[in-house]
Parts: structure tokens; C-alpha cells; sequence
């Protein structure tokens, strides 16, 4: 493991080593770190990115750079970020701090100019978001949240919002998300045994309602009355 300690000159394999090295490892503290952090890049998680880019870049470029010092670096810093996120569980200042809470932007339809500052967002972003939401009115707004994660929530005024099957009164059907037994040509087994069915009877749906073979198929769900949606190739 030569290519893992500071050397005056690495060889073009020693460099394809040190690289595929910090990337595994690189995978790992991700997994470590947890979902939170790749789908929510809070304050915590943003500095925790930025300190470990820094810190694996460098061994990377540089020959003259060992890898231990960086591996024991990174570890200790996924520790502390493990660490910091089970205590603000625990201790509700630590929490505030990290995970401040939501504040108002815009209530009743009017802008709260002193917190876009707060926010740090200018006018022109936050009307860029309300045409993202696709709102044509300001008015129309009852409240708008900044997010801790930098996003922004919007809440209609009543008499604006959809109107749903309840408001209505109409019985609807229970929610059931269609389970996906067929990806690219190839069976889903798990999914199968999860509806206590096997690929016999689902050969013989698929051959009675579109008379095509497996291989042909791209995609194929199932929903909860056993119906077969079919997307061919």
C-alpha cells in the first residue's frame, strides 16, 4: 500500500489506487452520515461537505501528501457530526441552533421585507420561487415559511386552494402505490413474493392481457386489484 503514504512521485496505477481508495471511502462515511445529509444540506451538513471536500482533495493532487492523516481526520469529523446530531436530538437549544426553526416571509399576502434579509434572499428570488409554485398573485398568499434547508413553503389562502374529493364529499378509493415486477426485461422476485404470487402467474397475466414475452416489456406494475400496467421497449 505504497500509494497510501507521502511519496516524492506516485506512478499513474499508484494514482488510479489513491483514487479509488478515497472514493470507497468516501461511500462509506456518506453511509455513515445517513440519508439527512445527502437529501437535506442543512448549516451542520453543509460545513461537515465542505471541511471533507477540502480534506480529501488535497492527498488526491498532491504526491507529497500521505492519505492516514486525511482517513483519521474525516473519521473524527464523522464522528463529531454523529455525535452533534444524537445530542441536538436530545437537548432542544443545540436543535434550534443547528435546525433553526421556519419564520414568515410573507403572511396575509403581505411581504415581510425585514426577514428576506434575514433569510438573506433578495425580492427578485422570492418572486422567482412563487412563479416555480406557479402563484399569479401575491394576495393569493397566506403564508410563506423559510425552511431551514434554504427552501420555501407556501400556503394558500382558502378560498384558493384545490378543491379535494372530501370537500366535495366523494367517497374515494384507498391509496395504493402499484408495485414495479418488472424493470428492463427482468423480474422482480421480491416484489412477487411480497404479493404471494410467482413468475407462473404473472407470465400467464401478462400473455392474456398483452400477449408479449417478459423481454420485450421495460417496465410493468402491478396495482392493488392485480392489474397489469405494461410500458414495451
Amino acid at each position: 500500500m505504497e500509494f497510501f503514504n507521502s511519496q516524492e512521485s506516485l506512478t499513474t496505477i499508484q494514482w488510479v489506487l489513491r483514487a479509488v481508495f478515497a472514493y470507497f471511502f468516501m461511500l462509506i462515511i456518506a453511509k455513515v452520515m445517513g440519508q439527512r445529509s445527502i437529501s437535506q444540506l442543512r448549516l451542520l451538513d453543509f460545513v461537515i461537505a465542505l471541511i471533507i471536500g477540502n480534506i480529501i482533495a488535497h492527498p488526491l493532487s498532491d504526491e507529497q501528501l500521505g492519505l492516514k492523516g486525511s482517513i483519521i481526520t474525516m473519521s473524527v469529523l464523522v464522528v463529531l457530526y454523529a455525535t452533534s446530531i444524537f445530542i441536538s436530538l436530545k437537548m432542544n437549544k443545540l436543535r434550534k441552533f443547528i435546525d433553526p426553526p421556519p419564520f414568515p416571509i410573507i403572511e396575509n399576502g403581505h411581504i415581510i421585507y425585514k426577514n428576506l434579509g434575514k433569510a438573506k434572499i433578495s425580492l427578485d428570488y422570492l418572486l422567482s420561487e412563487i412563479r416555480k409554485d406557479k402563484i399569479d398573485d401575491i394576495q393569493k398568499i397566506s403564508l410563506a415559511l423559510w425552511e431551514p434547508d434554504g427552501t420555501i413553503s407556501f400556503f394558500l389562502e382558502q378560498k384558493y386552494q384545490t378543491v379535494t374529493k372530501e370537500d366535495l364529499q366523494i367517497k374515494g378509493d384507498k391509496f395504493s402505490l402499484p408495485r414495479t415486477v418488472i424493470k428492463e426485461g427482468k423480474v422482480d422476485i421480491d416484489e412477487l413474493q411480497k404479493m404471494n404470487r410467482d413468475e407462473l402467474w404473472l407470465g400467464n397475466k401478462i400473455k392474456s392481457t398483452y400477449q408479449v414475452d417478459i423481454s420485450d416489456i421495460l417496465l410493468a406494475t402491478v396495482d392493488m386489484n392485480e392489474q397489469i400496467n405494461v410500458v414495451l421497449y
